[in-house]
């Protein structure tokens, strides 16, 4: 049985990967910026990271995004990768790994094209199997889970379960119960009645947990 926080406590992941989506507004996720040990950043992040006055430790991409200028003065910390198999985040995350980050949070991989928010997301259930990753928007939090696990909550949390392969999959302390769902859709817009709640499965899913009370 896995434990999986809701955020790091008095603690903070080893490593943010900001992406070139929408700028993080939520007020928790800003703050893990200015106060993470590390903030990698996937190629065009980096301009939006600098204009809210926090350095990049990296700069991880192509390089097809980054200004003239930005080249120049970060030379020594941009890690430029040319293949086109992966995208940035996938390239950032690689990274992660060499340096031996193995706790990594996402930001900043939502809000723009929909179709690269599902792929980033999607990416969740591969990075899972290397290291301890979580995804933040706005509003919730992302995390892959495979096999049992109790998850840090608080009443009246709103709390949504994705199947991603499992043909076994029950809860505890949430209002509506859990099957295998086979639609994405079934298992959204369920609640957390406690201060944690417990998943038990036999395969990987994806848990979104939302960061307010609904209507807060």
């Amino acid at each position: 049985m896995k434990y999986y926080p809701l955020g790091w406590g008095e603690g903070l992941p080893q490593v943010v990967i900001l992406a070139d989506g929408a700028f993080p507004r939520n007020a928790l996720a800003v703050e893990m910026l200015r106060k993470v040990p590390a903030v990698v950043c996937c190629d065009g992040a980096a301009h939006k990271l600098l204009a809210h006055g926090v350095q990049p430790t990296a700069i991880v991409g192509d390089g097809d995004s980054l200004s003239r200028k930005i080249r120049e003065h970060y030379a020594a910390i941009i890690h430029q990768e040319k293949e086109q198999e992966t995208n940035d985040l996938s390239k950032a995350f690689r990274y992660c790994l060499v340096q031996g980050w193995q706790d990594i949070l996402i930001l900043g991989a939502t809000g723009k094209r929909e179709d690269h928010t599902l792929g980033n997301v999607s990416l969740l259930m591969d990075y899972m199997q290397q290291a301890r990753v979580q995804m933040m928007t706005d509003y919730g939090l992302f995390t892959p889970v495979c096999g049992d696990a109790e998850l840090e909550s608080f009443p009246g949390q709103q709390v949504s379960v994705f199947n991603m392969g499992c043909t076994r999959l029950a809860g505890e302390n949430l209002v509506y119960p859990l099957s295998v769902f086979t639609n994405w859709w079934q298992g959204t817009l369920n609640e957390s009645t406690g201060k944690s709640f417990k998943l038990l499965t036999d395969g990987k899913i994806l848990v979104y947990r939302t960061l307010k009370r609904d209507g807060e």
